[in-house]
């Protein structure tokens, strides 16, 4: 099966768009938040907390809802459905703030490997981050259907 290469992150371009970017996807997160934040008031903004983390944090509370997976089995599964490769620092520095937040847990492990699962907690804030986002894409992709043509 032909897949396209991993892409890692390049910090100099994602820090040129990530302020428009935030812009946009926290006004559209605010409004996927707010309902949700009537059944479960914890959850609302839970993975903006997370600052700059929230795109990784993102990929691996999906990849945890199939689940629970360790780091390894993390990237490799991570790679595999969204073409990302995150970097061992990346991947470690979310699990650690995911899991301060309530969002994952480690599980016990008869090896050195950790596995960690989704909480409740963390399949709400996954929920309604990706509600947002699917009303961010749906608007951007209706706007370029209306306003764009291929060259």
């Amino acid at each position: 099966m032909n897949r396209p290469p991993a892409r890692r992150a390049d910090p100099a371009a994602t820090s040129t768009t990530s302020a428009s970017t935030a812009a946009t996807s926290t006004a559209a997160t605010s409004t996927a938040a707010t309902s949700t934040a009537e059944t479960d008031p914890d959850a609302s903004g839970a993975l903006e907390t997370l600052g700059r983390s929230s795109g990784p944090a993102s990929l691996i509370l999906a990849s945890l809802a199939d689940g629970p997976k360790h780091g390894y089995a993390l990237t490799k599964d991570i790679e595999s459905f969204a073409g990302v490769r995150l970097a061992p620092g990346t991947l470690y520095e979310a699990l650690s703030r995911l899991e301060a937040h309530g969002m994952i847990e480690a599980l016990e492990s008869q090896d050195r490997r950790r596995p960690y699962r989704l909480t409740a907690t963390g399949a709400t804030a996954l929920s309604t981050y990706l509600r947002a986002q699917r009303r961010v894409a749906e608007v951007g992709l209706g706007r370029l259907a209306g306003n764009w043509s291929p060259a």
